[in-house]
C-alpha cells in the first residue's frame, strides 16, 4: 500500500493499492533539495491549508510579474524602444494581449520545472502527491488570470482566488481523472485543469460586468 497525500485541505490522505514509487536514495543529493525549495515554493510547510498558501503565493507571482512587465514596458517606450502607436487607441487590448504571452510562458516553464521537482520529491518523501508540493497551485492559480484585462482591479483577484481553490478542491472531470498520471504529471495536470475552470469562470463574470457593470474593475 502507498500514502497519496494532497496539497488540497480538504482532499483527506488515503491508501491506494500497490506503489508505483521508486525507491529514494540512501543519501539526499543536491538536486532533491533543488527539488524540495521548487516544488514547495517556501511555504509547502506551512501548517492547515498549504493548497492555499500556494494559491496566495500565484497571486504574488502574479501581481510581481505584472509590475515587471509594467516597468519594462514603459521603459522601453521612455527610450524610444517603442513608439507612439504604443499608447495608441486599444494600448489596453496590446498590453493584456502582451502580457497573456508573459503568463502563457511562465505557466509553461512552471509546469515543466514543477513536474521535475513534483517527481523528485514524490520518490524521495514516499508519498503520492505529498501534501509539502504547492507548486501545482501557483501554476494553477495563474491560468485562473490568463485571460484578465491588463487594468482589471483586485476584485476580480479573490473571485479567481476562491474559484481556483473551489475547483482544485472539487476536482471537475477531467481533473480527478489526471491526478492518476505518473508522478509530477499528474500533480501538476489536475491543477492546471482546475484553473482552466476558474479562468472560465472569471471570464465569463469579466463579460457580463462589460455588459452590465455589475463587476468593478
Amino acid at each position: 500500500m502507498a500514502i497519496k497525500e494532497s496539497s488540497d485541505e480538504l482532499n483527506p490522505t488515503v491508501m491506494i493499492a500497490g506503489s508505483a514509487l521508486p525507491k529514494p536514495h540512501a543519501a539526499r543529493s543536491a538536486k532533491d533539495y533543488l527539488a524540495l525549495i521548487i516544488a514547495t515554493c517556501g511555504v509547502g510547510y506551512l501548517p492547515l491549508a498549504p493548497g492555499t498558501w500556494g494559491s496566495l503565493v500565484g497571486i504574488g507571482l502574479y501581481a510581481f510579474l505584472k509590475e515587471a512587465f509594467h516597468q519594462i514596458y514603459f521603459w522601453a517606450f521612455l527610450n524610444h524602444w517603442l513608439t507612439k502607436d504604443a499608447f495608441a487607441e486599444g494600448t489596453e487590448f496590446r498590453l493584456t494581449f502582451l502580457f497573456m504571452t508573459v503568463l502563457l510562458l511562465v505557466i509553461g516553464a512552471l509546469t515543466l520545472l514543477g513536474t521535475w521537482a513534483a517527481s523528485r520529491t514524490e520518490r524521495f518523501s514516499r508519498r503520492k502527491d505529498p501534501a509539502i508540493v504547492v507548486i501545482d497551485e501557483v501554476a494553477g492559480q495563474l491560468v485562473t488570470f490568463l485571460f484578465l484585462p491588463y487594468y482589471s482591479g483586485v476584485l476580480p483577484l479573490l473571485i479567481g482566488f476562491v474559484a481556483f481553490r473551489f475547483f482544485d478542491i472539487v476536482k471537475p472531470y477531467p481533473a480527478r481523472k489526471l491526478e492518476s498520471l505518473p508522478a509530477g504529471l499528474g500533480i501538476m495536470a489536475d491543477d492546471l485543469v482546475a484553473g482552466a475552470y476558474a479562468a472560465l469562470v472569471l471570464s465569463l463574470l469579466i463579460a457580463f460586468s462589460f455588459l452590465g457593470g455589475i463587476l468593478p474593475r
